[in-house]
């Protein structure tokens, strides 16, 4: 296959390079104070301004119905401005409540949220996970019982990305005790600002806070809120989290850039750490995953782009971005020796929290196992893992909780 520009797209490309110079701003810790996102608004705002925001969608919603490959190189071209980290943030918001809304969502829902979405007015995020059920996300608690037309609801949510920052969420609701897991879910857009939600930021390793806590006390969600039918909650689920995976497999930057930069300019012995042969075998093996999981993104965001929902493959994207990630954030901390142990400062400090941050890689999106089941039984077409709660009601299934 032939990844060079048409002249076509070359054109294309030279456009959106010289817009981007024009248009992008200083920015930096986004993620660790609330201005950060009022920078991410910022940037969606100009780009649907000049019609470069969501461009591939449909121009009713905001789009500009743009073809896979001008998207991608769009997203190309914001990542060698050294901006996508931008986009990156806001992944949640477009990857996946949007993308949610336009595949699943009423006219109404799309009428409300979709051109806010696209203008930077609205932050999203994604009240899934809880504290017993994580990867299995069937196995969530937090009801919500109908009353009139409104559905009152309760429980807690955790490891909510910018919960503290956002304006909306996604959520998914246990509707049914009384039935199998699977089909006793309600899929619910939340205003976050609703009373009776609580957000408590959760402080980790790489001191920031982009985890939280969310508590849903006696909170009230009106009917016209509901994705999908009642009880019918799982599917619209898997929808974002085909789009979850697609988006987190996409978006993450995979810094080559750093680790040849830092071979080239790290001491060993009498040269550099790049005139060691073992250490340029380490640079061609991660340049080898870095065009890999490229072209894999590449598939990925074509699908997305011509309208189709991504399906278990993008399982295997994600799953190879979080584990390889780790890696070679690992190898490149190591490529700086001493230094490597200590925080390092300037244009290494992004190097070292984003290897304290990438753990979370592992766990967000579905975590490794979760992961490497949904390939085998769903692409490989492997038999299912034995499943002891099959067909029993939610309310039947024995916890210690």
């Amino acid at each position: 296959m032939n990844f060079d520009d048409t002249p076509e797209e070359a054109a294309y490309r030279a456009e959106a390079r010289a817009w981007i110079a024009a248009n992008k701003f200083d920015f930096r810790n986004f993620t660790r104070v609330r201005d950060g996102f009022d920078t991410i608004r910022k940037w969606q705002e100009i780009k649907q301004a000049a019609g470069w925001g969501c461009l591939h969608w449909p121009k009713q919603y905001g789009g500009q119905d743009a073809t896979p490959i001008q998207n991608v190189i769009f997203s190309q071209e914001e990542e060698a401005a050294g901006i996508s980290i931008l986009s990156v943030a806001n992944s949640i918001t477009i990857g996946m409540a949007a993308a949610t809304i336009i595949h699943c969502g009423t006219q109404a829902q799309k009428d409300r949220h979709l051109m806010r979405i696209a203008r930077g007015e609205e932050i999203w995020c994604q009240l899934f996970s809880e504290p017993v059920a994580g990867s299995d996300l069937a196995g969530i608690k937090t009801r919500a019982v109908r009353d009139g037309d409104d559905w009152i609801v309760n429980g807690q949510k955790v490891w909510t990305s910018y919960a503290h920052f956002a304006d909306w969420a996604i959520l998914v609701t246990r509707s049914d005790p009384n039935v199998p897991k699977h089909k006793g879910l309600t899929y619910f857009l939340l205003d976050m600002k609703s009373p009776g939600v609580e957000v408590r930021p959760i402080k980790q390793a790489s001191g920031g806070s982009d985890f939280n806590e969310v508590f849903l006390d006696n909170v009230r969600i009106p009917d016209a809120n509901r994705v999908g039918d009642v009880g019918d909650g799982w599917r619209v689920a898997v929808t974002t989290l085909m789009n979850e995976r697609a988006a987190i497999s996409s978006v993450f930057p995979t810094n080559f850039d750093d680790v040849w930069r830092i071979a080239r300019e790290t001491p060993r012995g009498d040269g550099m750490a790049i005139d060691d042969g073992a250490v340029r075998g380490l640079l061609a093996d991660w340049y080898v995953w870095h065009r890999g999981l490229k072209n894999f993104s590449l598939r990925l965001q074509s699908a997305i782009s011509q309208g189709k929902t991504p399906g278990p493959e993008a399982s295997a994207g994600k799953l190879m971005l979080a584990a390889q990630r780790q890696q070679y954030l690992s190898d490149a901390i190591d490529l700086l020796d001493m230094g490597g142990g200590a925080l390092a400062s300037g244009q290494d400090m992004g190097l070292h929290f984003a290897f304290l941050r990438v753990i979370g890689n592992r766990i967000e999106g579905g975590s490794d196992e979760v992961l490497r089941n949904i390939i085998g039984e769903r692409v490989l077409g492997l038999p299912p893992e034995p499943r002891m709660d099959k067909g029993m009601a939610f309310s039947a299934i024995p916890t210690a909780l």
